[in-house]
């Protein structure tokens, strides 16, 4: 495999094949058993055998080995796949789905999360640390027992760089946080928000890309997801995740969710270099995003760029609101 780069969308794309992490006559590849090869593993010591355990993918699209020897092909970009490409076993039981896990195993996973961003920063080859999860065949989620992924890249991705950019731009012009901002503003009116915990929000965003898109931002600025404020209570993003997710398997067989967090500011070059992104600290507000699959014949992608959603975010979020975050 190798990545290629677009030169007008200045997208990276992983060229080649890989194989999906399955089930086979051998059971369940992330059930305890078979989970030799492990990078982390968190216990909660009030439960038992309950645990999160962090593998390296089976077959990585990133390798953390070589250089990513980036060069010309004409007119083109191309590099290797360099980085990281890591499975988060979410928990021991084969049947249990992320939104049925105690708020303590949620706290659990995201310390997972955390600790891993943090870990691969250290690695100043990587400009970008994604973490995701991808849930339902709709989604493309690898295997049938609860999963998420971190990947580390030596690139950016265009979406956090889009929203980087337009951060930054806000503050240039207005000198306060466009995500600060969207929060209080969304709280003031109220059309828009589902559901809050402590210090945290979620609400369907303004210009919704799909229908019951939600965001999970907190009150208090931050930018970075591994380095939580002194005083921040993550029970509570655990506690308001797990009634959002059970609020959308209500309407929705699969959903993509992403967290959206500050880039690898060590990372002395190129576009995330510390001058080229110096306000970021202050710009910029790290929040998760949570897609919804709702329809298998999407319309979004008719025309490039341009969404189509159906449902209004304020619609949405008013049945989001009434659904029951127990069921």
């Amino acid at each position: 495999m190798e990545l290629r780069k677009d030169p007008i969308t200045r997208s990276w794309v992983i060229a080649g094949h890989r194989q999906e992490a399955c089930e086979t006559t051998g059971g369940c590849p992330f059930c305890p058993d078979k989970t030799n090869s492990k990078i982390a593993l968190l216990r909660l010591p009030s439960e038992g055998p309950s645990q999160v355990v962090v593998l390296p993918h089976p077959d990585p699209l990133y390798r953390i080995e070589g250089d990513p020897d980036r060069r010309a092909d004409g007119i083109y970009d191309q590099m290797q796949p360099v980085g990281a490409d890591e499975i988060v076993i979410e928990t021991p039981e084969h049947n249990c789905k992320f939104e049925d896990l105690t708020e303590d195993q949620i706290v659990l996973v995201m310390e997972a999360w955390r600790r891993r961003v943090e870990d691969l920063k250290r690695d100043l080859r990587f400009k970008y640390v994604s973490i995701y999860k991808n849930y339902g065949p709709l989604a493309g989620q690898e295997g049938s027992h609860s999963n998420s992924q971190i990947t580390a890249t030596t690139f950016m991705p265009r979406r956090v760089l889009y929203e980087l950019r337009a951060a930054r731009e806000w503050f240039k012009e207005k000198e306060r946080c466009v995500f600060c901002d969207i929060v209080k503003q969304e709280e003031r009116r109220g059309n828009r928000i589902v559901d809050t915990q402590g210090e945290y929000v979620a609400l369907c965003p303004y210009a919704s890309r799909v229908p019951y898109e939600v965001w999970v931002l907190s009150r208090r600025h931050n930018h970075m997801f591994e380095q939580p404020r002194p005083g921040t209570n993550r029970k509570h993003l655990a506690a308001l995740l797990r009634r959002i997710l059970r609020r959308i398997r209500q309407i929705a067989p699969a959903y993509h969710l992403v967290v959206h967090s500050s880039p690898n500011t060590a990372h002395s070059k190129g576009e995330n270099s510390l001058q080229y992104w110096k306000t970021i600290a202050d710009d910029y507000h790290w929040h998760i995003e949570i897609l919804p699959i709702v329809e298998t014949r999407s319309k979004s992608y008719n025309i490039k760029e341009v969404y189509y959603n159906a449902i209004l975010p304020e619609e949405a979020a008013e049945r989001l609101r009434n659904l029951d975050p127990i069921a």
